[in-house]
């Protein structure tokens, strides 16, 4: 009944009730203070001054201790907020997404030297974080990357390119892998992970990608020309960046799953409160059978959506990496694929009215098709759940 795990407990969700206060507070101040400049946001490609109003709520530093400048949340609590945020506007959720990949990675790689110079910052909403990874040609392919770092004279020089990297053009730290020894067998050897800032010699920002979907979220493309970087720099062992990188989209693909959530939550709303305003035939259309299926399809795929995001952060949180890998790429393809499928319910229900912009389903349908992609695009995912459960479950390299 419980295969591949071990018992009924490794299905619980650690939410409580400091979760739920989390969710309250942060839905009244979105409802407040950032709903209705969404639409602006997303015209003007920009978060506006909600980047800065949302600091006061710590929630850039969410999941970071106290002695590194943050709040002392869990990961759990970066779910929560992330489906509140995605809720109101995933391109908001996607600017703290990044911030908390990079401070994750430090805290946990990187040095003591490295956590007070970047984690502290950044935890206190101070600076802004990227995470560059993505290559022209090299994107779920980690190891295919090919920016070099060479060891001159104690430090170590850069070149490259990075593409699809959010916050790149606002970001003052940015961590990024690079190749400190030729492609070999394992293709994974030889990558490194570093720490660079903006204002280093020979980083450019080359500009930003206009995308079908999180139009707020700034997407960018950079260029490394003989960027001299510290030694102390580097993230943990040299060689090692590949395992780093990866380990951190893990980390982050829940958070994607969340951000679907928050979509399908959004939609479903929607949903029921036109189904209740629009009459049709002397009646409210929330009479109609065909609406009353839609309602009850996108509550059963928003609810199992939900139960998935919030089971793998709990194995997250209680360190269980090999069940959580496998249920993270699971929650990813499932929840992002549901809340699609929310959205285009949504879309019907509302007739001539659904494929208007002025409703905002339409932004939905397009901010979804980015979530299916970034952090390990779904076919991948389904891929990469079936050969982690064959290999750390049954024993079996396939």
């Amino acid at each position: 009944m419980v295969f591949p795990f071990k018992g009924l407990e490794d299905f619980k969700i650690d939410l409580s009730q400091d979760h739920e206060i989390l969710r309250r507070s942060l839905r009244e101040f979105l409802e407040r203070e950032v709903k209705d400049k969404v639409e602006e946001g997303e015209r003007k490609g920009d978060l506006l001054e909600v980047r800065e109003k949302i600091k006061e709520l710590g929630l850039n530093g969410l999941d970071v201790s106290e002695e590194y400048g943050g709040a002392s949340g869990d990961y759990l609590s970066l779910l929560v907020a992330t489906e509140e945020m995605s809720r109101v506007w995933p391109s908001l959720s996607t600017f703290f997404l990044i911030n908390w990949m990079f401070t994750s990675a430090i805290l946990r790689f990187g040095s003591e030297d490295l956590k007070e110079r970047y984690v502290v910052p950044v935890a206190r909403g101070e600076r802004i974080a990227a995470f560059a990874n993505t290559e022209p040609g090299a994107g779920t392919d980690v190891a295919g990357i090919t920016s070099v770092a060479k060891e001159i004279n104690g430090n170590y020089v850069i070149n490259g390119r990075k593409i699809f990297i959010t916050n790149g053009d606002l970001a003052d730290y940015i961590i990024l892998t690079a190749r400190t020894s030729p492609i070999s067998e394992p293709r994974w050897k030889g990558i490194t992970m570093f720490v660079i800032e903006r204002n280093y010699e020979g980083f450019k920002v080359e500009g930003r990608i206009d995308t079908t979907g999180l139009k707020a979220s700034h997407t960018t493309e950079i260029s490394l020309n003989e960027v001299k970087v510290p030694k102390e720099n580097v993230v943990g062992t040299v060689g090692e960046g590949f395992k780093y990188a990866v380990s951190s989209f893990d980390y982050a693909r829940t958070i994607v799953a969340a951000q679907a959530l928050g979509i399908a939550q959004a939609a479903l709303e929607k949903m029921i409160s036109y189904s209740l305003e629009r009459k049709s035939f002397g009646q409210s259309i929330a009479s109609f059978q065909m609406v009353q299926q839609k309602v009850s399809e996108s509550m059963a795929d928003v609810i199992t959506s939900r139960l998935l995001v919030y089971w793998a952060g709990t194995l997250f949180k209680n360190k269980m990496e090999n069940e959580y890998v496998m249920a993270a790429s699971l929650a990813k393809f499932f929840a992002t694929e549901s809340a699609e499928k929310v959205v285009l319910r949504a879309m019907t229900a509302h007739g001539g009215y659904g494929v208007t912009t002025s409703t905002g389903l339409e932004r939905m349908l397009r901010d979804v098709q980015i979530l299916k992609t970034y952090e390990g695009t779904n076919d991948i995912q389904r891929i990469s759940a079936a050969r982690h459960f064959y290999r750390k479950f049954m024993g079996i390299n396939l």
